[in-house]
């Protein structure tokens, strides 16, 4: 049998785990499997309320653990309707996740670290710098957290992007945690189909994601057409060259209902031009794939600007001409920093409490 939590916060257990611990206290195996769906399905917070198992199991969980989410500092709303939720984490870390409703779903952009390590001269988490990992308990944690707090329905048309801070495939064995409780029909029964990693273009992870049993969908942040202006935006792009990682991704084995994603962030004057639509469409030439174009969400911190429109619509139509699937998103929540690329801790103050929003 794994070793068995002693005592603490349950969430982020997975179901063997879950179980071990049930025979751990004298208890049949399947009484796991109640726990498992009490938490992850019922969304049950309130260990007394598991009125499926008994009295003096209930007790003895009540004594020794707990089902506890991430706190919710504070949360800012967009004009849009998006929201920005500031976490506050036990050891006193904050995270962001920003919550999306559209007419037919609603979208989060998850976060799987505290910070970034990785340095992209166009993003605003990097400021930030590395802190920590995040456990798979604060991974499913804001997903727990935000739907209890939209009053979101189980079942809902649901879709988690890790976008959010951080290298989700830095992360990677406690963000697969996270997954496979997250598209288990029994746990928090949300389809791969609506699950997107989203990646600077960690090659090793990459395979290791490729060879995944259970694997969401993959997207690559490309965010330049050549090596030399990769490497000046992406440092990562010196370990692993963009003619390495589309090595990489041609051998990704990618189901029948499925396409690579690249995203590719517009800097005007950097990354915009005609001959970079070009390039791009070469590298991406015979992959089944597609490409969201985002127009920069630019701050005071940093030196680039988002494209005039015009330049936007013309780098798409040079994309469309070749055949590749391109599409312009603009990203929401830009007036409470929670667009893509803007998470930084935002309405935190030096010692780490939050503030009102600007």
């Amino acid at each position: 049998m794994a070793s068995v939590i002693q005592s603490g916060n349950l969430l982020g257990l997975g179901r063997t785990e879950l179980e071990d611990l049930a025979v751990s206290h004298g208890q049949p195996r399947y009484r796991g499997g109640q726990l498992y769906r009490g938490i992850y399905a019922r969304r049950v917070l309130d260990l007394s309320a598991f009125t499926d198992l008994s009295r003096e199991f209930r007790a003895v969980l009540c004594s020794r653990h707990q089902i506890t989410y991430p706190e919710i500092a504070r949360e800012f709303a967009s004009r849009d309707g998006a929201v920005r939720y500031l976490f506050r984490l036990d050891d006193g870390n904050s995270l962001e996740t920003v919550y999306m409703p559209e007419a037919d779903r609603a979208t989060l952009c998850l976060s799987s670290q505290v910070g970034c390590a990785l340095d992209c001269r166009f993003c605003f988490t990097a400021l930030v710098g590395a802190r920590r990992n995040l456990t798979a308990g604060e991974i499913l944690g804001q997903v727990l957290a935000v739907t209890a707090a939209q009053n979101l329905p189980r079942g809902g048309r649901l879709n988690l992007v890790f976008m959010g801070m951080g290298e989700p495939l830095l992360n990677l064995p406690k963000v697969l945690a996270a997954v496979k409780i997250l598209a288990d029909a029994k746990g928090m029964g949300v389809p791969l189909r609506r699950i997107t990693i989203s990646t600077v273009g960690i090659i090793p992870r990459i395979q290791d994601l490729a060879s995944e049993p259970t694997r969401p969908k993959l997207a690559i942040s490309l965010n330049a057409s050549e090596e030399e202006q990769r490497s000046a935006l992406m440092p990562i792009n010196r370990k692993y060259p963009l003619t390495e990682l589309l090595q990489a991704c041609r051998a990704y084995p990618l189901r029948p209902w499925e396409h690579l994603t690249f995203e590719y962030v517009l800097l005007e004057g950097c990354n915009d031009s005609d001959a970079d639509a070009r390039r791009v469409a070469d590298l991406l030439r015979g992959l089944r794939a597609k490409v969201n174009l985002i127009p920069y969400n630019s701050g005071p911190e940093l030196p680039y600007r988002p494209p005039p429109l015009e330049r936007v619509l013309a780098f798409q139509q040079i994309l469309r001409d070749r055949r590749i699937p391109t599409f312009i998103r603009i990203s929401r929540g830009q007036d409470i920093h929670a667009a893509c690329g803007q998470l930084s801790l935002a309405g935190l103050r030096q010692d780490g409490l939050p503030t009102s929003p600007a």
